[in-house]
């Protein structure tokens, strides 16, 4: 059927912008650097064939909800009704039929095996006490929930048949690039079998909505009721599940997000084995990367003026496989099972995503050394927790603007420190300075320089004065309210005294 399905589109577009000859059209730029494309006419895709051998296996599914269970998810009031505010950006509302003890909220799904496993989202069947699936020829199921997700917002539905059921498969949606042409099928507003067209506009977006948020963004028109519908590409598979929209109004805009294929396959595997979802756990809390913060660390952007990549590791959980693997506070990771890793985000999707007690490759840079290790993924279910410039004041030199003080009994005591925490505290922070910039507070306690342990103002100030020697910007590890973080900052010369008042000059940064 694949073949078919790619035969017909040939005909009707270029594809990926390979011409009908086989020869890839060049961009040539002239003297002056101007990109002058080499293009050709091309005519939008034709999605009829697509649609015609997908859609029966594309269905809609309607969840009995009792009244008082609905709540804010439910979107509330009768259909027709504008229910307002919505939430901004939302999960698409459902659709209630009936203002008494129970309402019917109405979503989208697809069949993905023969003997009748539905995929939807989890908001589109949470807290049903009845949900029925109808099929493209208008049959209509009984269906038991399998198991469902939150964290994602799938669900898995189980219906039976007296023959095979019509069904599609998952894609890789690792493969699909921003710019390439996809088709929506759904039940927005109860009217089923609506087919909608457009382009992929972003991969890995977060939006806020969950803690594994890596959404496929897209500009089909997708609104209220495509919840749970399947994202096609040209080729006929499923490459996400349509789920949220970002509109103030609650019609589409062209911006909706879809949960990636790769997402969908471990949670439903997960679901369809044991009726619920276990996630790694690598046990660090990471942090992004300032574009200070790289220059501190040493690290190298992968091309001029890139944005910096990688999580900071801020802190290693006792016990946790990063620490048993040897990886410690201060490491940037940057790939995990060779896949690169762009941000603490990306790394706590992906490890969520491998299965406990699986080996995980993790590449990591130790200052300017690359290293590599193996770390044994332990379960999130029984983990502790979740997977997230300085100078003498009389020198004339770059400076941070703070006032440093040993970390005493009495200090210790106003913050709540036991004995085994080593630092100096954070005892004043000249406004304007470049400590006050980076966000450095009053009551922070420096715990290192680079990687370097500090545990008085003097050997502090030695420490920053020797990073000064080597990067433009000194990077320190603080601990606040029970949190270690690091925090870059980039001093500037030193114009006048601080002010403060501190007798000690060590105690100057």
């Amino acid at each position: 059927m694949r073949g078919g399905i790619l035969a017909a589109l040939v005909a009707g577009t270029m594809l990926g912008g390979v011409a009908a000859d086989g020869l890839v059209p060049v961009a040539r730029a002239d003297d002056t650097g101007v990109i002058r494309p080499d293009t050709q006419v091309q005519t939008l895709p034709n999605f009829v064939n697509l649609v015609k051998q997908v859609r029966p296996a594309v269905v809609s599914i309607t969840s009995s909800i009792r009244a008082e269970d609905l709540g804010d998810e439910g979107g509330g009031g009768a259909e027709g009704q504008q229910q307002m505010p919505f939430p901004f950006p939302f999960p698409f509302q459902m659709m209630p039929q009936q203002q008494r003890r129970t309402v019917e909220a109405r979503g989208s799904g697809f069949i993905i095996s023969a003997d009748g496993y539905v995929v939807t989202n989890n908001h589109v069947v949470k807290g049903a006490t009845k949900v029925t699936v109808t099929l493209d020829d208008g049959t209509t199921l009984p269906a038991k929930i399998v198991g469902r997700d939150s964290k994602t917002d799938l669900a898995l539905l189980k219906v039976t048949s007296q023959g095979k059921l019509r069904f599609i498969e998952l894609g890789d949606s690792d493969k699909v690039e921003p710019g390439e042409w996809v088709v929506a099928v759904g039940n927005p507003y109860g009217l089923g079998g609506t087919v909608t067209a457009g382009i992929v506009s972003a991969r890995g977006r977060d939006i806020g909505d969950g803690p594994y948020d890596s959404f496929i963004q897209v500009d089909a028109p997708i609104n209220r009721g495509n919840s749970g519908g399947p994202l096609f590409t040209q080729d006929g598979k499923v490459v996400g599940v349509n789920t949220a929209i970002l509109s103030p109004s609650g019609g589409s805009i062209g911006i909706g997000f879809a949960i990636p294929s790769d997402v969908v396959k471990n949670v439903v595997y997960q679901l369809q084995k044991t009726g619920h979802v276990t996630r790694g756990y690598l046990g660090v809390v990471a942090q992004v990367i300032t574009p200070a913060m790289a220059t501190a660390l040493g690290l190298k952007p992968a091309a001029p003026g890139a944005p910096p990549s990688g999580a900071l590791v801020a802190s290693v959980s006792n016990g946790s496989p990063a620490e048993k693997a040897g990886i410690k506070a201060g490491d940037v990771i940057t790939t995990l099972n060779g896949q690169k890793i762009d941000s603490p985000h990306d790394l706590a999707v992906k490890v969520a995503s491998i299965v406990p007690g699986s080996k995980a490759a993790v590449n990591y840079m130790r200052g300017t050394a690359a290293q590599s290790t193996t770390v044994t993924i332990a379960n999130l279910s029984g983990a502790p927790s979740p997977d997230g410039a300085v100078g003498d004041r009389n020198d004339g030199g770059p400076r941070l603007g703070v006032s440093l003080s040993p970390l005493t009994s009495d200090l210790r005591q106003q913050l709540g420190l036991d004995g085994s925490v080593r630092g100096v505290v954070v005892s004043d922070v000249q406004s304007g300075s470049a400590a006050e910039q980076a966000g450095i507070h009053a009551g922070d306690v420096i715990q290192a320089v680079g990687n370097k342990p500090v545990e008085n103002p003097g050997a502090t100030v030695t420490a920053v004065r020797a990073a000064l020697k080597s990067n433009q910007s000194v990077l320190l590890r603080i601990l606040r309210n029970g949190q270690n973080i690091f925090v870059a900052v980039t001093p500037g010369s030193d114009e006048g005294d601080s002010g403060n008042g501190n007798s000690d000059p060590d105690g100057n940064d």
